[in-house]
This record gives C-alpha cells, structure tokens and sequence, in this order.
C-alpha cells in the first residue's frame, strides 16, 4: 500500500505531538507546520493527499490555505480543525473548499472518520437534531455578525449593540456545545 502524504498545520506543539504520531502509525508520511508562513512554505515544496487545518494560528486563520493546497491537487482531502467552532466558520471554510469541519477535542478515529467521510453520505445522518441552547445561539450570531465584518471586533461590537470588552469576552470563552 503506498504511503498517503498529508500535512498538519496545529499551533498547539502537544495536540500536534500526539496527532501527528498516532497518524504516522497509520501509515502517513507527515509534514508539519506551526504557523501559516510555514505551511505555506510546505505548500510550495510538496503535494499533498490530505491536509489537516486548525482554524486558528495565533492571530491568523487557516482559511487562506485552502486555496493554495486546491491549486497544487485538487483532489486533496481538507479538514478543518477547531476549538471555537461556530456555524459561520463552518460554512466559511466549506464554501472556500474544505471537505469537513471538526470541533476539538478529537482523537484519531474521529479526524480520519471526518477525513475520510463519503461525498455521497448524507449529510442529515450526522446532523444533530436537538434544539441549541441560548447560550450557544447567541455564540452563534456573534460567530455570524464577526464573520460579515471580516473579524473587525468593534464594527461587530456596534452591530450588536455590545461594548466591545463585552464583546471581547465572550469572544475568549470556549462556545458551550449545545
């Protein structure tokens, strides 16, 4: 069986650590990169079969990878990767080209399940059917509101009548899961 090449872009050295490891047991050839200059880097020297994205690199975000990764095989698989996963994150990312989102924590299994999802599988299968709570609608719309200002806080802060530390705030807590 040939070796699938696939590159991790994870800031968090211990989630990449174990990530990484568990996947070379399993048969990747893995490039690693903390940061988006250095990914793009790896981008320009090598092809890959699959790319694994954590959302958020410090002040940057993984989006504007997806392109360069469709650009050199576009057959590739992207999954994003987050631990402040949001709706309009999700679409944002499909939109742009990536195969799948997934919210942190995750092991193994779940990343390769999430990597190697059909095309043809449906969609409402994984779906949960269960109402959100208050808290996660409201993490939600701000995700949303946030993401039409391009991440400018204060023009969100005006849009939703919030005073931007407020905003600040929450945008730091972890969103509740349900």
């Amino acid at each position: 069986m040939e070796q699938k090449s696939l590159l991790l872009v994870e800031d968090d050295p211990v989630f990449s650590n174990v990530i990484g490891r568990t996947l070379s047991q399993r048969g990747f050839e893995l490039a690693y990169a903390g940061d988006s200059t250095t990914a793009q880097k790896k981008i320009a020297e090598a092809s890959f079969d699959f790319a694994i994205l954590d959302l958020n690199l410090g002040d940057h975000n993984s989006l504007s990878l997806i392109a360069p990764l469709r650009n050199n095989n576009n057959e590739m698989k992207i999954l994003i990767l987050t631990g402040y996963a949001s709706i309009a994150t999700a679409v944002e990312a499909i939109k742009l080209g990536a195969d799948n989102y997934l919210a942190k924590p995750a092991d193994t299994d779940e990343v390769l399940n999430a990597l190697f999802a059909s095309a043809d599988e449906s969609p409402r299968n994984s779906i949960d059917v269960a109402p959100m709570s208050v808290k996660r609608l409201e993490w939600e719309h701000i995700q949303k509101v946030l993401n039409e200002n391009e991440g400018n806080i204060s023009k969100t802060a005006r849009e939703l009548k919030m005073h931007r530390r407020t905003l600040q705030r929450k945008l730091q807590k972890r969103p509740v899961s349900s």
